[in-house]
């Protein structure tokens, strides 16, 4: 089956369900949570390269691998945590810093500057299959570094303190953190290029 085709005399695109490529059930839950029933989807764990660079290079790259290994549509997700005093650091090499220093290093790295401000960023690489060009969808959200607060179960949630806010990602409720998190930004421009491309599914 093609990975996307014309819907026979309608002009559309038709596609099979989107397959979410990740291997973090709290990601996955999330991304469940904020897509709701607006894009039918299923999740999929892939061994994808590490790679670096630029934020926006390597969501599209991921989404280029992985749609030759899904051969239908699929979107990956990328996702940043940028110290301004760091000039953008450590960016999409959180993941690593993290596992390494954990959140009290975080905090160490930007012991040296009055600066705390961050944001997080997410950017979500959709290619509707392994012979079309991603499309990226880029959500941020601003705050800063805390020492960790909350439940110490989802990454970095317990330093990052959006603005306006004085509850850290792990402290706020679920509904509360989806409203205004970087990830569900992201999400929303998802949607509506859904909404918008005339896609059909299977």
């Amino acid at each position: 089956m093609a990975a996307a085709r014309l819907a026979a005399g309608t002009g559309l695109v038709k596609l099979p369900p989107v397959t979410f490529v990740t291997g973090n059930a709290k990601k996955l839950e999330e991304v469940k949570v904020i897509l709701g029933q607006s894009i039918p989807f299923q999740s999929l764990k892939l061994d994808l390269p590490e790679l670096q660079g630029d934020p926006e290079d390597i969501a599209k790259e991921k989404a280029r691998l992985a749609a030759n290994q899904v051969k239908g549509p699929v979107l990956v997700e990328d996702t940043c945590l940028c110290f301004n005093a760091l000039k953008g650091l450590p960016g999409p090499y959180i993941k690593w810093f993290l596992q390494k220093l954990g959140h009290e290093g975080l905090n160490n790295m930007l012991m040296a500057y009055d600066d705390k401000s961050a944001y997080a960023l997410c950017i979500f690489s959709l290619a509707i299959g392994p012979d079309f060009e991603p499309i990226t969808f880029v959500g941020k959200t601003m705050g800063k570094i805390v020492p960790a607060r909350g439940p110490n179960d989802f990454g970095w949630d317990p330093v990052f303190q959006p603005d306006g806010y004085d509850q850290t990602y792990a402290e706020m409720p679920k509904e509360e953190k989806n409203k205004i998190s970087h990830r569900s930004r992201a999400l929303a421009l998802v949607k509506s290029h859904f909404a918008e491309a005339g896609y059909v599914f299977e």
